[in-house]
């Protein structure tokens, strides 16, 4: 598992006043912010990398391994 995998579940109440949710939505738009203006390059290569593809087993292989029976 790779680092960006690891998730939180968190349980959001469903007792918040409209106030309350909106303090809270402000509090998190506001932490990805401040990580995204600190880490970016980072984030970004780390992005870039998760979404790649992966290479088909064809392009990995080295040919001058096979044998030919």
């Amino acid at each position: 598992m790779m680092p960006t995998d690891l998730r939180v579940l968190l349980e959001i109440p469903d007792y918040w006043t409209p106030e309350q949710a909106l303090a809270v939505y402000e509090l998190i738009d506001d932490l990805r912010e401040r990580i995204l203006f600190r880490y970016e390059d980072q984030i970004m290569d780390a992005l870039r990398e998760e979404r790649a593809p992966s290479p088909s087993p064809e392009r990995g292989r080295d040919p001058s391994s096979e044998t030919d029976f």
